[in-house]
């Protein structure tokens, strides 16, 4: 599955690196970047709300809520960030979403498949104040290390997603300061919690721990608050139905 991301990115690098040779990349976001794990670290169990238009499990989702519609119902629902997805062939979204959900005053997490250093670039020329690194898209951790540093040196977070404990090893092994644990398998695309329970034994790792994926009801918001989490990454949950305020709502009761 990750292999068919990183082949829907090519021309996106592509037209970086023309970019990049032409010293025509944009430049760097000059505002605020709202603190993105400072928002995560408050008492009880942060929500980071997704706009998500669309996946590959799930085909379309809500495609007719507006960026600024969504993030009017989240900010009002008890959002503590938000985070909103960019990838445009299997998710429908679009970079400059970002710009258009500013106005709530929310960390911004920019959620696509990022591995290439002018992803980077591109993305600090955003609002976002953090973006997702997936530790399985990289061999080793020198190019993880890398981005993960090129990150910080740009003003922004990084959000490092692992999948199992050798994922994890990788993201202590780089210094990942935000881990969020992903309880999908990219198999089989089926989701269970008992992944975020097996590998958030060891809390030192790092400072902020999301979990993400398969979270959708108040019994599963209080497991995860139960294990330790600082913050949990809602989508689908949100999205489908088409009344996101109501459905976060909901789930925070």
């Amino acid at each position: 599955m990750l292999e068919r991301f990183r082949t829907a990115k090519a021309g996106e690098i592509r037209a970086l690196e023309a970019l990049a040779a032409q010293k025509a990349m944009p430049a760097p976001f000059t505002g605020a970047r709202p603190a993105f794990g400072a928002a995560l670290q408050q008492p009880g169990l942060s929500a980071i709300c997704e706009y998500k238009r669309a996946s590959p499990s799930k085909g379309e989702i809500e495609m007719a809520l507006s960026p600024e519609e969504v993030a009017r119902q989240y900010q009002e629902g008890g959002a503590s960030a938000l985070s909103v997805l960019t990838e445009e062939v299997y998710f429908k979204g679009d970079l400059a979403f970002l710009d258009r959900m500013t106005f709530t005053g929310l960390p911004l997490l920019r959620k696509d498949f990022i591995f290439h250093p002018l992803q980077v670039t591109r993305t600090a020329a955003t609002p976002a104040s953090a973006l997702l690194l997936i530790v399985r898209m990289f061999n080793d951790t020198g190019v993880l290390r890398e981005l993960l540093d090129m990150t910080h040196a740009l003003g922004m977070e990084a959000v490092v997603e692992v999948f199992d404990e050798k994922d994890l090893e990788m993201a202590r092994e780089v210094g990942s300061r935000i881990i969020q644990v992903n309880n999908r398998n990219l198999d089989t695309l089926q989701t269970d919690l008992a992944i975020c329970g097996r590998l958030v034994q060891d809390r030192s790792i790092a400072e902020v721990w999301i979990a993400a994926s398969g979270i959708s009801t108040p019994e599963d918001r209080l497991h995860v608050a139960a294990l330790g989490y600082d913050a949990m990454l809602v989508g689908t949950a949100l999205m489908q139905g088409g009344a996101p305020k109501r459905a976060l709502q909901t789930l925070l009761a």
